[in-house]
């Protein structure tokens, strides 16, 4: 008979198994640092050609990951030749590397890389925050910042603190008008964008069975919003039916908590008791019944992103607007997630239906989520299915978007006005995904010849990684910046149609720094490139996207350390990575005593970070210092003494250029 610890080792959840079948090193114990095997990554553009310059830094020949596959899906607007070139640079790259390539229009990298290469029980590593969307799969699928995937990609393990796994158990069916997209709405009503910090959620129970593989997508991908390392599925009959509908059932293999599982933490969601929500303007936390702002005026609805990127979630807008008009006032944008979803909506008639409606048709691509195209109009409202709202992402500077459900947007493109779907005067249209579904995988570029080393090419905006100095013994630098809560990657490092053709060029995108919070900021950190400087933030500092431009391009400009009362997982481990050291404030008030402008001063580092786990600051001019948590793994406090994770990896130390944006790397 076992005991109660034998019991809980046996009785094992899905993530405790995802995670043994890969960890290599480290306990699986809450908090407690792991590595994991990594056998698939997923680059995309926005992201992906930091990570081919990585590669090449670290002189890569080959990856070795069972697959990796590279997306054109953020930077597709050609307004002149900057994306053009880097799209053929990651072309030649994939070539060079042995990575799968998907062209520009071919669609996002989510439900993509979920039509034709997610694989239940497999690891996935990807330089997108939403690459958490494949645990829909039964996959183990968490976003990263580049370098750590270019890591995987030369087959180094993925190392993370072990997360507590909340158990999501769902009861009951959804009402008619309520969808997938309420349900995640309603776990960031209850959690807030914090609430999963060091968390997985894993979903389990009865009410499963009514949501399809796609359904699931769209909970699994905005998990990224609640902050979770990653969401998990089991793979049942519902995953059996979608690799079956791909053509791809011998992937399948079915996954799922023991039975009498045990969790760390619990929620339990009653589907029936839903109704729609919504995301109010700032926050995708701020959300509220739809009720509560009905009637409010609209200027854009758009449907489409990772968010929601399943047939049925332009198949039942499409049956919503059938014979009618969107109203006047109102831009009705499709965004097919696919370059498939887009053939079987031709097929199915709904593309037709949604043009005749008023809708305006965008390629397969990431688009306006990212602010690449329809920006909404100023002071106006845009509902979008889209996984986030933080201030001006859409490219318009002061937004109003709301986050919703496709059919709470398709409702009210129709009324010219925020409306609760349930009060149209029709039936909630039925749609079942098709058994089998047109293909289309010409787009897709397999990996090239391995004998083969074809030059990388690189037109005149692409740049050479810029390389960074070792942590220095002592730091006197002042405060350049401070923040609240909740400051998000988007408002460090702006995207957009004007910022990201300089992805790749670090000297360049650097202008864009804090651009929206303090307009002053690129001309003050040029004055402390060489010496240095501090930020001070609020709570979850740098959440939000995976884009390491919002540690690089800042360390880039002299950025040295972040006092914090707390940091986003994803943002926190970039900040290492390019040699920046986080700190956290031990007493929260001590953020309220320092200010930009002050001088701060940290000595002893060295012996600190190798060693410690707190550190005093003194603040010039007060006489009591600060005390500050060093929250640091063994690796991670190497990589922050070394300058950074390529200087690690290199094993060398590199001395601070004379012109760093022409650094040879």
């Amino acid at each position: 008979m076992f005991d109660q610890k034998a019991r809980w080792i046996v009785k094992k959840n899905l993530t405790q198994k995802l995670i043994e079948s890969h960890r290599v090193e480290g306990e699986i114990v809450p908090g407690q640092e792991i590595g994991i095997k990594i056998d698939q990554t997923l680059t995309q553009d926005a992201t992906g050609t930091m990570v081919m310059l990585e590669l090449e830094a670290m002189g890569l020949n080959r990856v070795v990951t069972d697959l990796s596959a590279q997306y054109v899906d953020h930077n597709l607007l050609q307004t002149d030749f900057k994306n053009a070139d880097d799209h053929l640079f990651l072309q030649s790259a994939c070539e060079r590397y042995g990575i799968w390539f998907s062209r520009p229009g071919n669609g996002v990298s989510h439900p993509v890389h979920m039509e034709r290469f997610g694989k239940p029980g497999a690891t996935l590593l990807g330089s997108d925050s939403h690459t958490c969307a494949a645990g829909s799969l039964g996959m183990l699928a968490i976003g990263s910042g580049g370098l750590e995937v270019a890591l995987a990609m030369a087959g180094e393990p993925f190392y993370v603190p072990m997360p507590y796994v909340c158990g999501v158990s769902l009861t009951g069916n959804l009402p008619p008008w309520v969808s997938a997209k309420d349900i995640i709405l309603e776990m960031l009503r209850r959690r807030g964008v914090d609430g999963g910090l060091g968390r997985i959620f894993e979903y389990y129970g009865p009410g499963l069975d009514h949501l399809t593989a796609m359904d699931r997508h769209v909970i699994a991908n905005m998990g990224a919003e609640l902050g979770a390392t990653t969401s998990v599925f089991p793979s049942d009959l519902q995953t059996l039916r979608f690799l079956r509908s791909q053509h791809r059932e011998e992937d399948y293999q079915e996954m799922c908590a023991d039975e009498g599982a045990t969790y760390d933490d619990h929620e339990e969601v009653d589907l029936s008791a839903l109704e729609p929500l919504i995301a109010l303007p700032g926050s995708p936390g701020n959300v509220v019944p739809v009720k509560e702002v009905a009637g409010r005026e609209i200027y854009q609805a758009y449907i489409g992103s990772s968010a929601n990127p399943g047939l049925r979630d332009f198949a039942i807008p499409a049956m919503m607007v059938e014979g009618q008009r969107v109203h006047t006032s109102v831009s009705f944008d499709i965004n097919p997630t696919s370059r498939q979803i887009l053939e079987n909506l031709m097929d199915l008639g709904h593309l037709q239906r949604l043009v005749h409606a008023g809708a305006r048709i965008h390629q397969a691509g990431c688009n306006g989520c990212i602010g690449m195209g329809q920006a909404p109009a100023t002071d106006r409202i845009s509902l979008r299915t889209v996984p986030r709202n933080f201030p001006g992402r859409s490219g318009t500077r002061e937004d109003q978007v709301y986050l919703c459900s496709p059919e709470t947007a398709a409702a009210s493109a129709l009324t010219g006005k925020i409306t609760d779907p349930r009060t149209l005067s029709m039936e909630y249209p039925k749609f079942e995904e098709p058994e089998r579904i047109r293909l289309n995988t010409e787009a897709l570029m397999p990996p090239g010849n391995p004998d083969s080393r074809p030059n990388l090419i690189q037109g005149p905006n692409i740049v050479p990684i810029p390389l960074f100095p070792a942590l220095p013994d002592t730091l006197d630098i002042p405060v350049l910046l401070k923040v609240g809560g909740d400051i998000s990657t988007d408002e460090i490092m702006p995207a957009g149609a004007r910022v990201l053709p300089f992805r790749s060029n670090i000297p360049e995108i650097s202008r864009f720094v804090f651009e929206g919070v303090d307009s002053t900021f690129y001309e003050r950190a040029m004055d402390h490139q060489e010496t240095g400087f501090c930020l001070v933030a609020g709570t979850n500092y740098g959440q939000g996207s995976s884009r390491e431009h919002a540690s690089l391009a800042p360390r880039f400009l002299g950025l040295r350390v972040v006092l914090a009362r707390s940091f986003a997982r994803i943002h926190r481990k970039n900040l290492i990575n390019f040699g920046i050291l986080p700190l956290t404030f031990i007493e929260n008030s001590d953020y309220d005593r320092l200010d930009r402008g002050h001088r701060f001063r940290l000595t002893d580092l060295h012996r600190h970070v190798r060693e410690g786990d707190r550190i005093e600051g003194k603040i010039e001019g007060k006489m009591s210092p600060l005390r500050l948590r060093i929250d640091l793994s063994p690796r991670e406090r190497k990589t922050v003494m070394a300058g950074g994770l390529i200087n690690l990896t290199r094993g060398a130390k590199t001395h601070p250029p004379s012109n760093p944006g022409k650094e040879e790397s």
